[in-house]
């Protein structure tokens, strides 16, 4: 079975304004600030929990409304989205002969959020996010339950990503990974 499997923000889509400015106003109800070039170069595409409590606070019931309010904000911001649309036709061009999985850190609301927004729900034949996995990126566990669901060996799989960490767990894999770098 060959199969096409690809991380959202960053890769499908660029998503860094949208979580920005949702974290931001998220966080400042509790007083804290982020800056924008930091949270570009430090805070995206991660879990929160792997860099909230390095810029707020450890206290985990706040964590956890902070990425509640997050995920609420989330919707506010969404049109300041960018899709990678040279990715979208080739996915659509690779239907014939690939399932299609997107494998993602992101919360599930977020993802079937902005999936639905741009249509894409359905374009996918596998959805596994934050929500469905015990392990993050960067451990592979997202991508190898992926292939198994489908029975793919890794030489019959092909990865899309952009970030050191989703690199790295794609990586782990043995299957064949494209980095994805900036996009119009």
């Amino acid at each position: 079975m060959k199969l096409i499997m690809v991380d959202l923000d960053g890769t499908l889509f660029d998503t860094k304004e949208v979580n920005y400015r949702a974290y931001k106003e998220a966080i400042e109800t509790y007083g804290f600030q982020i800056d924008h070039k930091y949270y570009c170069e430090y805070c995206n595409g991660r879990h929160y929990l792997d860099f909230l409590p390095q810029i707020t606070t450890n206290d985990k019931n706040i964590l956890s409304d902070m990425h509640n309010r997050k995920k609420e904000a989330y919707s506010r911001y969404i049109g300041l989205t960018r899709v990678n649309f040279q990715l979208v036709e080739l996915l659509k061009l690779s239907r014939a002969e690939y399932k299609t999985a997107l494998v993602t850190t992101a919360s599930k609301e977020n993802t079937y959020e902005i999936l639905e927004h741009f249509n894409l729900l359905d374009f996918f034949d596998l959805i596994l996010t934050h929500d469905d996995v015990k392990k993050g990126k960067p451990d592979p566990e997202g991508y190898i339950t992926a292939m198994r669901r489908f029975g793919a060996s890794p030489e019959e799989c092909i990865i899309f990503e952009d970030s050191r960490i989703g690199i790295e767990a794609a990586e782990k894999t043995g299957s064949t990974v494209f980095v994805v770098r900036g996009y119009n």
